[in-house]
């Protein structure tokens, strides 16, 4: 309050509102007399004026009106000025009652209406300063963009959501928007206004609706909507060639927190219509709250999703690992903002090199590690399968083996749906990495993988690809026309592994449930469409064949594999007992792991392909690899 008394804006605040008060004590006493006020009252009036000000002025500053920033009044602060004008009026009648009784001729009316007409005066005044600093900036400048000029449009939803975009450019005039009117499937809303706008129909009647309007523009505010709903909104604006844009899902609107500036070009996210990911955050915050965190491969696009969600359960130190140098400078600014740099540390280097991870967990000791350090590119291991080899086995044994040394209390493996009946060596090494993982004692360490399929918009997806294409003017390049993939966003693969890793007892494989493949051709259309072209007619399609290593449909279980639902809706864990392959090194029947590996191992480090997808096939029976050859 000691700085609140250095602003001269306050002095004038109190100037004002003491001028008001005794305007509504002067309209009080005229309006209750009929404006005929005799000199016994205006003695009255003038014997009164000061205390009732006194009283006004120390309420108000009770109330801590005059600490706000009067710019930003809002409903808050005149439900807090309605108090105090209640306050003080029954404060000054209190006294009048106590010293005078009301015998001395005052009138209660006198007060009753002072009352009111002071919280009208001074809430007027407030409204009228957020008005004007609301439409021009401190030079006097306008901000508010002309009716005129504003664009016109229509809601698609009204609801919550809607209400919350209406009430904004209601209140903000300097974006550039006029609504028309809702449009909204619920019958019981039609002919019904919100803050004077009318609910003018159904979707179905959007092409009438916007021409009668004369709208430039649709907002969709359904962050709950379906992928098939979304589908069949967009395309009723297609064919009413009208543009349209679309609030963030509904995990992007936390607390209520809508704005005008979240409405963005409906992107393919959208179309897959994930509900939102429930989490149990108290399970995930017991085992990472004020914990030391490792997370190899966090420059990656799921391991620098992980960084995000890690950080919102206050770990005690984050570790990141990664062999990009740019990867790894980006989440470390990132993280460095979320955590500070004291708990964070940047480690720059492949995790196959023993020495610098031994080091690393000599010296920052994780109790939970996160390995999601892979080579994931089918294509690019089919030539290169010496690399799948080091980095994605290689690598993955030398993090569990110092998980195992250095008594680590989780180690979550990030596995992927190619490990399933693998026809690439990509999916293959990762089936291996899974087989390694459980050939680790679990007494300490609860070692556990999660398999899931393709991220929307991760690095080598496809859809920056195709997006790409498609701003070059195509063609828009497809291997297959059957060819299916399962899809999820960056941020629900992250959170599930998180979630997945809280459920964990050790030597389980979970599951996410990825819904149904989506056909990639389809996939291609919509985002041509979503560009604002037709396909087939402003974009060609081409097909171009299966690349090596890549099969029609990709699957989440194995033959043998058996699954078993869990607690949470989105996850499913196959037994450990029921795991091909799953049998520790030494064990009556257990496959020769260790012989294997050290001969996959040498082929390798002799860049011998055929003999690595060999090596690779005796490991995995149910491995097929292509007759590819490495570009050695």
């Amino acid at each position: 309050m000691k700085t609140q008394w250095k602003n001269p804006h306050l002095y004038l605040m109190l100037l004002a509102d003491a001028a008001l008060f005794a305007g509504a004590l002067v309209l009080a006493y005229l309006f209750r007399f009929e404006f005929a006020l005799d000199a016994f009252f205006a003695r009255q009036l003038r014997a009164i004026c000061a205390p009732v000000l006194l009283v006004k002025l120390c309420t108000f500053f009770l109330f801590g009106l005059y600490q706000g920033m009067w710019r930003y009044t809002s409903t808050r602060d005149f439900w807090r000025l309605l108090q105090a004008s209640a306050t003080s009026t029954l404060l000054i009648m209190a006294f009048i009652f106590v010293f005078y009784r009301f015998e001395g001729g005052y009138s209660r009316a006198v007060f009753l209406i002072d009352g009111g007409l002071t919280f009208l005066f001074t809430g007027g005044l407030r409204m009228a300063i957020r008005t004007f600093c609301a439409r021009y900036d401190r030079t006097g400048q306008p901000l508010f963009v002309p009716p005129a000029q504003r664009k016109r449009i229509l809601i698609v939803g009204a609801g919550a959501a809607g209400e919350k975009i209406l009430r904004e450019i209601i209140e903000n005039d300097h974006l550039p928007y006029r609504v028309a009117g809702f449009v909204d499937d619920d019958p019981k809303k039609h002919g019904r206004s919100i803050h004077g706008v009318r609910v003018l129909g159904p979707l179905s009647e959007l092409a009438r609706i916007a021409v009668e309007q004369q709208a430039e523009e649709v907002l969709i505010a359904v962050p709950s909507a379906t992928g098939d709903q979304i589908r069949r909104i967009v395309a009723v604006c297609k064919a009413c060639r009208i543009a349209y844009k679309t609030l963030p899902g509904i995990g992007e609107l936390i607390d209520g927190r809508v704005s005008i500036k979240t409405l963005r070009d409906v992107n393919y996210e959208d179309l897959l219509g994930r509900a939102p990911v429930q989490l149990d955050m108290g399970e995930i915050q017991g085992y990472l709250d004020g914990k030391t965190v490792l997370v190899t491969g966090c420059g990656g696009s799921i391991g620098a999703e992980l960084c995000r969600q890690i950080v919102r359960f206050r770990p005690r130190m984050l570790i990141l690992v990664d062999a990009g140098e740019a990867n790894l400078f980006h989440i470390e600014m990132e993280m460095h903002a979320e955590l500070g740099a004291d708990r964070c540390r940047a480690v720059l280097g492949r995790v196959q090199d023993g020495n610098l991870m031994a080091s690393v967990f000599q010296r920052y000791r994780p109790q939970v590690v996160f390995h999601a350090a892979a080579y994931k590119h089918v294509p690019m291991l089919e030539k290169n399968p010496w690399e799948a080899v080091s980095n994605n086995i290689i690598g993955s044994r030398v993090v569990m083996e110092l998980a195992c040394r250095f008594a680590v209390e989780r180690f979550v493996l990030v596995s992927t749906d190619k490990a399933v009946r693998p026809t690439n060596v990509m999916g293959a090494s990762k089936r291996v990495t899974e087989l390694l993982l459980h050939s680790f004692p679990g007494a300490v360490t609860r070692f556990m993988a999660v398999r899931f399929g393709n991220v929307v918009g991760s690095s080598g997806s496809v859809i920056p690809v195709f997006r790409n294409q498609i701003e070059q003017g195509g063609p828009v390049t497809v291997t297959h026309p059957e060819v299916r993939r399962f899809f999820m966003t960056i941020p629900e693969a992250a959170q599930l592994i998180l979630q997945a890793g809280g459920m964990g007892q050790g030597g389980e494989i979970f599951l996410l449930k990825m819904g149904t493949p989506v056909k990639i051709l389809d996939m291609a259309r919509d985002l041509i469409r979503l560009s604002g072209r037709e396909p087939d007619r402003d974009v060609k399609i081409t097909f171009t064949g299966l690349r090596d290593g890549e099969k029609l449909y990709e699957e989440l279980i194995t033959a043998g594999e058996g699954i078993v639902a869990t607690r949470h809706e989105k996850i499913m864990v196959l037994r450990p007992d029921s795991l091909p392959g799953s049998a520790a090194p030494g064990e009556t029947g257990a496959p020769p792991l260790e012989a294997h590996l050290a001969e996959l191992y040498a082929a390798a480090d002799r860049f011998d392909a055929p003999a690595i997808r060999r090596k690779l096939g005796e490991i995995v029976p149910e491995y097929s690899p292509q007759p590819n050859a490495g570009v050695l």
